[in-house]
């Protein structure tokens, strides 16, 4: 049983094709095949059902390919620790962060993480929660900045800021002339949001349902299931519809008043917790820190900063 075998197995489990597993492994489909027939062979198990088009993990192999992606995050642990030395602000910093905060939240946090940890390289990759837990149970990633609430085994959390939400419309729209909106308002509006899998379109559902309603138009429909924020502020802009932003998105606007106006909720308003997470085996706990003090330092606007709990 070797390293390599393991990283065959967990390959095709992703892949669900060998002949994908061994692109993304860079050898030849038989190499691969070999090394996840021995290991079967030397633990007298089937990991996979081979199916003509699709390869689906077996029951027994579920729990084996989950141990494999384990052993794989401690080995790479054992080579980081190896070629970082003693120091924790040395080497490379992979960061996951969510589509709805990475844009905003990036452009202020580099030049702060440059100077106070000059030496650290920060990796960068933007996703969905779903997609950011599993990269980071695996050691894909060291660390992801995303919303709460957040509740994963072996994860653990820090939260950083309180960021509320407001609504952006056309400057024509009727209800731009007011101060705030309510969210009742809102219920008879075309508003444009994220498509399904992303957190910030479930919590906006959570306060406003009526939010969710399908746009009459196939084509505004399929725009909006693989657009991000900016496409929808462009989209607005346009008159499509409002829509509604976190408070850092909002401040990044790039629209004259004249065609696009922000205005807050009326009373407390609609937001989300921003926290850090990262693995409770992570090793480097100094860099977590030093990142989570930048995020705070990197000039964020429109939201309420939250004090460490080790403060």
């Amino acid at each position: 049983m070797t390293l390599t075998e393991l990283r065959y197995v967990v390959a095709v489990a992703e892949e669900r094709h060998f002949g994908h597993a061994a692109e993304s492994c860079h050898v030849s489909q038989p190499t691969l095949s070999l090394g996840v027939k021995k290991f079967e062979d030397e633990l007298g198990v089937v990991l996979f059902e081979r199916g003509r088009h699709e390869v689906l993990v077996t029951p027994a192999g579920r729990r084996i390919v989950e141990q494999a992606r384990r052993v794989l995050a401690e080995a790479r642990v054992l080579k980081r620790l190896a070629s970082e030395g003693t120091d924790p602000l040395r080497g490379t910093l992979r960061l996951g962060a969510i589509y709805t905060i990475g844009p905003y939240l990036l452009p202020g946090l580099l030049p702060v993480m440059k100077e106070r940890a000059p030496h650290l390289t920060l990796i960068v990759e933007e996703n969905l929660t779903a997609v950011l837990t599993e990269r980071l149970k695996s050691g894909a990633l060291d660390v992801a900045v995303l919303s709460l609430p957040y509740d994963e085994p072996g994860i653990r959390t820090e939260p950083l800021y309180d960021e509320p939400f407001v609504v952006l419309m056309p400057a024509s729209h009727p209800l731009a002339s007011q101060e705030s909106i309510s969210i009742r308002q809102l219920e008879h509006e075309t508003v444009l949001l994220l498509g399904k899998g992303h957190c910030f379109r479930d919590q906006i559902l959570d306060f406003c349902p009526p939010c969710g309603k399908p746009a009459d138009d196939d084509d505004l429909q399929h725009a909006l299931a693989g657009g991000s924020l900016e496409t929808i502020r462009y989209m607005v802009a346009s008159g499509a519809g409002v829509t509604i932003l976190p408070g850092t998105a909002a401040c990044a606007d790039r629209f004259p008043q004249r065609l696009l106006v922000i205005r807050r909720f009326a009373g407390e308003p609609p937001s989300r917790r921003v926290a850090l997470a990262w693995r409770g085996g992570f090793t480097r706990a100094a860099a977590v820190t030093v990142l989570r003090e930048a995020i705070l330092a990197s000039g964020l606007t429109g939201v309420r900063r939250l004090a460490s709990s080790a403060d």
